[in-house]
């Protein structure tokens, strides 16, 4: 006689197995929470914007304040040999002036109906920085009257301290922000250092050389620099604009790989930091969109404009419940029965997958329990006749 009809153990796994099954597809709760959904108009008035998280060359940099200062080889002066009187000016202060080009316009101190009269004629080409010169005004060899100063490159002067001199060599690269210009970044090179330290400040002069064609930098403009000591290859990383949170709750918004307009705040674990960008340790994979501009407000935008049922029903096709999980056919075929309305004493119908899924897991309980009473009922040693 059979000791056994079924093992209970691979029962109760079926069984398991059959209710899991059974469960529709949904979204998770904390997923649907971390889900920002906008409309078009909404991604515009945030200005969203997204870089791909990539693995990178990650600078390692120090910080120091400096200022902009003109190449003291660059200045040039206007000046006259002979004595005389100014009796005509056609530049002034802050005007760009080409070499050759007449400045202003001497009369000579010798006798003369009208007296000898020549133009002083610019030396170089650059931008009028200083002006000491009037119509009108007695002039004599020894006094400059006019400074040009070609600015086509420049000084960025950093004010490094003392004990971060040892570690930044010549040809060293900083990042240099400059704070009359913030959307510009200038990229300069370590020239050299100061003959000599400031004893007040404990700080030695770095200077760098930095071209500016556009002219947009001018002298004793404030700057920031950046200094980059070292370089580490292959390093995820992204841009600081797009880091959220605070110390203890780092996270970034990423862009929905399937629903438009959408965006996932995603957890992260950061590392070193820069001027510029953030080490991700965890959390993002290469090829993950971050948003940068626009980040900040994604933070306090709630759910979005957009319903999560809306976003999946527009993606796919067809419907979905708001929790973002498919609808189950026997719904559909409820729905479409009734015409779209619910049924009062809030029931709603079981779905044929439910309903089968159920049915199932009641014939292997009831065969379990009799796999159960048998190998009870079953004697261990049975006599023989």
């Amino acid at each position: 006689m059979m000791k056994h009809l079924l093992s209970p153990l691979p029962l109760v796994a079926l069984a398991f197995a059959n209710f899991t099954a059974s469960v529709t597809a949904a979204v998770s709760p904390e997923q649907a929470a971390a889900t920002v959904i906008l409309n078009e108009t909404g991604v515009q008035n945030l200005k969203i914007q997204t870089v791909e998280a990539e693995e990178t060359d990650f600078e390692q940099t120090v910080f120091a304040l400096g200022r902009i200062q003109s190449i003291p080889e660059r200045r040039a002066v206007v000046a006259s040999r002979i004595p005389g009187r100014i009796m005509e000016i056609k530049t002034v202060l802050g005007t760009m002036i080409e070499a050759g080009a007449d400045v202003a316009r001497l009369e000579s101190r010798q006798p003369g109906t009208p007296p000898p009269s020549i133009w002083l004629k610019a030396p170089a080409s650059g931008l009028v920085t200083a002006s000491d010169v009037r119509v009108g005004e007695p002039v004599e060899p020894d006094k400059a009257l006019l400074e040009i100063t070609d600015l086509s490159e420049v000084y960025a002067v950093a004010r490094l301290p003392e004990h971060l001199a040892g570690k930044i060599k010549v040809g060293a690269v900083a990042h240099i922000h400059v704070t009359a210009l913030p959307d510009e970044t200038f990229e300069g090179t370590l020239l050299r250092f100061g003959t000599a330290a400031d004893k007040t400040s404990g700080t030695l002069d770095a200077i760098f050389a930095l071209p500016n064609s556009n002219l947009l930098l001018r002298p004793d403009l404030r700057a920031e620099f950046s200094i980059v000591l070292s370089k580490r290859e292959g390093v995820m990383s992204i841009p600081k604009v797009a880091l959220q949170g605070d110390t203890l709750n780092r996270f970034v918004y990423v862009k929905d790989y399937e629903l438009p307009n959408a965006f996932v705040k995603s957890p992260v674990q950061i590392g070193a930091s820069n001027d510029r960008f953030v080490e991700v340790l965890g959390g993002l994979i290469a090829g993950d969109e971050v948003v940068t501009t626009g980040a900040y407000s994604l933070a306090f935008a709630g759910k979005g404009s957009v319903s999560l049922k809306e976003a999946l029903d527009a993606a796919h096709g067809h419907e979905h419940n708001e929790d973002g999980s498919e609808v189950s056919e026997g719904k559909k075929n409820a729905d479409a029965h009734s015409g779209g309305h619910t049924h009062g004493g809030g029931h709603e119908h079981l779905s044929t997958l439910t309903l089968f899924s159920l049915a199932s897991n009641g014939l292997l309980l009831v065969l379990l329990i009799m796999a159960m009473r048998n190998r009870n009922a079953t004697p261990v040693n049975a006599e023989k006749p």
